[in-house]
Formats: C-alpha cells, structure tokens, sequence
C-alpha cells in the first residue's frame, strides 16, 4: 500500500545555493511566493512552496559551510529538479509566464501526457522547477 513505510519528515526544506540572495528573493516573489522573515538574514531565506515545504535559498559562501562538495555549475550540469503540483493545467501555465516575466529560462516545451501536465522554467541560479498538474491515471490493461 502507499501508506506503508518510514514517514519521519513532518516538513521538508530543500536548500538551494544562490549567487545574489536580492535577485532570487525578487524572481520568486514575482512569481508568487512569499518568505518566512524569522529565517532570513543576508545569508539566507526561507522561501514558503506549500504548508509543509520550503526552499532555503542560500548565498554560496554559506552554502558552502554545509558541505564539502564543489557547488554544481549549472550551466553544465542539473543538481535538482524540483517538481511542484498545482490544481490544474491553467495553474501550470499561470506559473510558467510568470517565471518567463521574470526571467527565467524555459529550455523545454510542454509536455501533455493525458493524465499528467507539466512544463519547467531554471531560476537566475540555473535551478530546475517542475510544474505539473495530474489527473486521474489512464487504466491499465
């Protein structure tokens, strides 16, 4: 069953490196998203996705301080594709010509699977967001 299994996380952060903190707070707040002030400084931001999941948007020099990795340059490589549910295919349009306003990249058309819709968008930091609505699941035989 879907509901078995270890369930630890009661919320999720992911953090991301940014190279200037000023511009990705304004990409993401032009494209709806608003910010958790208490986890904010000139190192970082708490960027609010959903009730339970954000995004840490860290400068690299701070974000370095977590690992001991190179950061991913991503212009050669991907590091993560954040993918992000919405209510309807009009969400997943809505979304994307704001981060196209914004900005951002969108390297792909979209893609329409029936049951599942989505198209992505790379914020200033190169960054892949998902965005995608899905249906019910066609049945299988």
């Amino acid at each position: 069953m879907a509901n078995e299994g270890l369930h630890v996380a009661r919320q999720i952060f992911v953090n991301l490196p940014v190279k200037e903190l000023k511009r990705s707070v304004e990409f993401f707040t032009a494209l709806g998203f608003s910010f958790n002030l208490q986890f904010t400084n000139d190192d970082a931001t708490c960027m609010i996705i959903g009730e339970n999941f954000f995004a840490m948007l860290l400068v690299e020099p701070f974000f370095k301080s977590f690992t001991h990795k190179e950061i991913a340059d991503t212009a050669k490589t991907t590091e993560v594709l954040v993918a992000l549910q919405v209510d309807d295919r009009a969400a997943v349009d809505a979304l994307m010509a704001k981060a196209r306003a914004a900005g951002g990249a969108v390297p792909r058309a979209p893609q329409d699977l029936g049951f599942m819709y989505s198209h992505g968008f790379e914020d200033p930091d190169g960054h892949i967001w998902e965005v995608f609505h899905m249906g019910e699941m066609p049945a299988t035989a």
